[in-house]
């Protein structure tokens, strides 16, 4: 970047918290929260009160903390600005909306939502707050657009330890993959265009998720365990019968019709593994009119999974896909390598913005916090998606055959 691109940028971001000033009631906050962005932008070792404080020029954390725990202003208010901002600058009707979850590590019972749970960081159960998040990618950029705090039972009926960490009454339990409808539902009503929605195997697992999107009728590829319920593919004589997803697995070597594509560009180049698709019923539940079920087998290049007979075999991802009819098995596959993107995301917020690096422990100084962090990461966005000597490639989230051809399904 050159100097004169970096002073643009510090231009548009005085002018985008500078229109978010109707957050605030008083002219103090509206400075702070100024500073507070520009901070998380800065390169500093950690963004927490102190540091920002001290880049800031204040002699104590005082502004910053009461900006997160004091000061009058609504997170949700503000999310809603970020998911406008990222609309208006990254919208495009054939856009992925894109569902995971991530992980802070903390310490103590305190902190709002801190259980004993799994963390996708480390593979194992952790102390840490699990955070449900919403990307919305497009071939120019991709940036979160909305967040859940995920509340494990151990706190839902706890309501004494609720109000004690400023959790409201009518938060109820809810599952990551209720949480994650509620999202999607708001970005429906938001009218944000997009034209499908993508999600790993924690997700694409929950028979509710799946209903929701079929009753709105909308397209989506999701990672599916391999116990997952068919019923229409039917096996031929001699052969195993097919009941669950990976009974296609036998289907998918006996026809040996993989094709090699890469399903975006990674840190070490392109994302390339071998895909396969079947048309297929999904056990007691209907597409919508006019769209179809489609198993997609994601294939390894490489043996990188031991198995049962203590051989390493190709790991095998497997994928359900809610299609329309007119879609291509192309832009199927390309769907189902295109989650990356959310994990791109969760790794920028952290390492950029510190996203997990809060010092806050109540339930709305959370959601301030975090909301922040993603108005910071929607500015990147939206700046290096206009950089000029930003070659955009047009197929970028879109798979790329190396064989085959563009199949009509």
């Amino acid at each position: 970047m050159t100097a004169e691109q970096i002073a643009e940028w510090d231009a548009e971001l005085a002018v985008l918290t500078g229109s978010l000033g109707y957050l605030f009631n008083r002219p103090e906050p509206k400075v702070v929260f100024a500073q507070f962005i520009e901070g998380l932008l800065a390169e500093l070792p950690k963004k927490n009160g102190w540091t920002l404080s001290e880049r800031a020029g204040h002699v104590t954390a005082d502004r910053m903390q009461w900006l997160l725990n004091g000061s009058v202003w609504d997170a949700g208010v503000l999310r809603d600005a970020v998911r406008d901002y990222v609309v208006e600058y990254l919208g495009d009707p054939e856009a992925s909306l894109v569902i995971d979850d991530t992980q802070a590590q903390k310490k103590g019972t305190k902190s709002v939502g801190v259980a004993f749970q799994h963390c996708g960081l480390t593979g194992d159960v952790r102390n840490c707050q699990t955070m449900v998040m919403l990307t919305y990618a497009t071939q120019a950029g991709h940036a979160f657009i909305d967040r859940r705090l995920y509340l494990p039972k151990e706190w839902t009926e706890d309501r004494e330890r609720c109000r004690a960490a400023g959790i409201p009454d009518d938060v109820v339990f809810a599952t990551k993959p209720e949480q994650a409808i509620a999202m999607l539902q708001q970005a429906v009503a938001a009218q944000v265009p997009f034209a499908w929605v993508l999600a790993d195997a924690g997700y694409g697992r929950d028979p509710q998720l799946r209903a929701w999107c079929h009753e709105q009728k909308l397209p989506y590829v999701f990672g599916v365990p391999v116990d997952l319920p068919l019923d229409g593919v039917p096996s031929k004589k001699r052969q195993p019968a097919v009941k669950r997803a990976e009974d296609l697995l036998h289907y998918a070597k006996a026809r040996d019709q993989w094709e090699r594509r890469s399903c975006g560009f990674g840190s070490k180049g392109e994302r390339l593994y071998d895909w396969t698709v079947f048309a297929v019923e999904v056990k007691d539940e209907s597409p919508a009119e006019g769209h179809a079920h489609w198993l997609v087998l994601r294939r390894s290049l490489h043996s990188n999974r031991r198995g049962k007979d203590g051989e390493l075999h190709r790991e095998i991802a497997y994928f359900l896909a809610h299609a329309p009819a007119d879609a291509t098995i192309s832009e199927i596959i390309a769907r189902a390598g295109g989650r990356w993107q959310i994990e791109e995301d969760n790794e920028i917020n952290k390492q950029l913005v510190g996203l997990a690096q809060y010092q806050v422990r109540k339930w709305t100084p959370w959601h301030r916090h975090v909301t922040a962090c993603i108005l910071a990461t929607a500015f990147l966005a939206v700046q290096h998606a206009a950089l000029p000597d930003t070659a955009h490639d047009p197929t970028a989230g879109k798979a790329q055959a190396t064989t085959g051809s563009e199949t009509a399904v």
